[in-house]
């Protein structure tokens, strides 16, 4: 099932300040970064303050999606970084600076081991980003190479900047979004669309989120929590996804009463991250 993930806001893992606010706010998601917003010298410092914030009861108990960027795995960070952030409240591992499905089995091979020795019930998803010339044109690998890929993000920052292509070219955008999608339709997951630096220009932010809800993104990184606001009102979900979210909850409380975990739903199996999901989606709109 895919995730409720139209917004997805990135905090710096330096900046605890800032958890209590994110979890309080309207993001679906709740992105820590341990990568680009962190500096050399306080990767450990950020590592440690993530990693409390995701064991600590708030987090633990909360419906948010939470995810994990950690260092490339080229970084002299990652092991500590996977040591640290693998608890079972991890949803989602975001990897930068995919380049191959090799790169994917790296990750998963690292995680496993981590995963057994502390009894988590399920294993870890990746969101792999698609930032560089390489990592786009393997995409569909990337997609297929580990049951773990739940989705692809893109991210256009890292892709732009060094060939000098205007981050601002609508075409140029649309041509990589659709590229990333279609490698994520393949093998049958979501994608995320890119986070948008200019954080004051809101109709910007808007145009490009469209653009990507018309290519079947499931939402867009927010930079900022201006953004927020904006990417959920742009991939809100429809009135079916809605109607199946309540039959859910209805059936969820129906399988509590009998003392069952998991049960069915139109003929799909609803276990307790999809119902999160939605609990998520049914708070956004009242029971038809």
């Amino acid at each position: 099932m895919t995730p409720l993930l139209r917004s997805k806001l990135f905090v710096p893992g330096t900046r605890p300040e800032f958890f209590a606010k994110a979890l309080a706010g309207d993001a679906d998601g709740i992105s820590f970064d341990l990568e680009d917003a962190v500096a050399e010298e306080r990767k450990a410092e950020a590592r440690e303050l993530v990693g409390r914030a995701l064991a600590s009861p708030a987090f633990a108990t909360s419906r948010k999606i939470l995810i994990v960027r950690v260092n490339a795995i080229d970084s002299p960070h990652f092991a500590a970084d996977l040591a640290t952030v693998v608890v079972p409240r991890l949803d989602f591992l975001n990897v930068p600076k995919v380049e191959s499905a090799d790169d994917i089995r790296v990750v998963a091979a690292a995680l496993a081991p981590l995963e057994a020795a502390r009894d988590l019930a399920s294993p870890i998803r990746i969101l792999a980003n698609i930032e560089s010339p390489r990592g786009l044109r393997a995409a569909g690998e990337i997609a297929r190479a580990d049951p773990r890929v739940a989705g692809l993000q893109l991210g256009l920052g890292d892709l732009f900047e060094p060939l000098g292509i205007d981050r601002m070219d609508a075409a140029a955008v649309h041509h990589v979004q659709l590229a990333v999608r279609l490698a994520a339709g393949e093998a049958g997951l979501w994608a995320c669309d890119t986070g948008f630096g200019a954080v004051k220009d809101a109709e910007g932010y808007r145009r490009e989120a469209l653009a990507a809800k018309r290519l079947g993104f499931l939402g867009k990184t927010c930079l900022h929590p201006s953004q927020i606001a904006l990417a959920n009102d742009v991939f809100r979900p429809s009135a079916d996804d809605l109607a199946q979210a309540h039959r859910i909850v209805a059936a969820a409380r129906d399988a509590k009463a009998k003392g069952l975990g998991a049960f069915l739903v139109d003929g799909k199996m609803i276990d307790p991250p999809f119902l999160r999901r939605a609990e998520a989606l049914a708070a956004i709109a009242p029971a038809p």
